[in-house]
């Protein structure tokens, strides 16, 4: 860790005692949703909190990566389904007009997609309904060994609206897609990685954090220009055909950070110099 790394010097915007925020190693920010009594169920006020911090830490140029876990048991056990059928019952609910307007999504994660910065997924419990959708659109995924998944939807008359059914399905294939959303069944860590491919690690419980920061100061100790600007492509190439996602990757803001600001030099001389690159924060689009 440098040592003019100081978490101190973070001040995020005021946000609910439901989710916490911290800074635990340089360029570093850990998001804990913070309900464990209720599995850590998505509430509106969550929701708000987390859309704030992370338009914060998008707009903050020294933080580089975000890593998303739960307190307690569970990971995320979804929507709050009490609150859902008050509001259906009361005739306040506006279901496909809140999907068709939400910009970022379940819990302003599940479907967002401004955002270059690396988001990783430390599960250490249970993930539900919208707690996979958020999985889903993390760039990597530590799972505990004892975590379970479940797209349980179809079981309660609802709907998994919020994502996931197109990622699921580019991840894992039409045939196992349709697995965890017809039958709404739980499946386990090992068989999130490797049958239907959106879990990058197991580890044991007590593991998934400290193996979800390994992971983050992995990425720091790279060019962050490079790093956004890849993971720009990546998102790309979800919304373009081939050609079209080449090109406007090559011809992007983020590309154009990259190509114009001082990490590439300084990757470069490090290369010729035989030494350690001193990567530098991105400039602000």
């Amino acid at each position: 860790m440098s040592s003019d790394w100081d978490p101190l010097a973070f001040h995020p915007p005021s946000h609910s005692e439901e989710l916490k925020v911290s800074f635990p190693q340089e360029h570093v920010m850990l998001m804990t949703l913070n309900r464990p009594r209720h599995l850590n169920a998505m509430t509106p006020q969550l929701t708000a909190s987390i859309a704030t911090i992370l338009n914060w830490f998008d707009d903050e140029p020294s933080l580089w990566v975000v890593i998303v876990t739960g307190e307690g048991r569970a990971f995320c056990a979804g929507a709050d389904l009490k609150a859902w059928l008050h509001n259906q019952s009361s005739g306040t609910a506006n279901e496909q007009e809140s999907v068709a307007s939400s910009v970022h999504g379940f819990a302003s994660i599940s479907r967002r997609h401004t955002s270059c910065k690396p988001m990783i997924a430390a599960v250490n419990g249970s993930a539900y309904g919208g707690g996979v959708e958020m999985i889903l659109n993390c760039d990597m995924v530590i799972a505990s060994e004892d975590a379970v998944f479940a797209l349980p939807e179809v079981k309660r008359g609802v709907l998994a609206s919020q994502g996931v059914i197109p990622r699921l399905g580019r991840v894992a294939g039409h045939q196992l897609a349709s697995e965890m959303l017809l039958l709404g069944n739980t499946i386990t860590a090992i068989q999130a990685r490797d049958r239907f491919r959106f879990v990058n690690l197991v580890v044991e419980k007590s593991a998934v954090v400290p193996t979800a920061l390994d992971i983050a100061r992995q990425i720091a100790m790279n060019s962050p220009d490079s790093v956004q600007s890849s993971k720009e492509g990546l998102v790309l190439s979800q919304k373009h055909h081939f050609e079209q996602a080449v090109q406007t990757h090559s011809m992007s803001l983020v590309s154009k950070r990259l190509y114009h600001g001082a990490n590439i030099r300084e990757g470069l001389a490090a290369f010729s110099e035989r030494r350690k690159p001193r990567w530098s924060n991105p400039a602000k689009l």
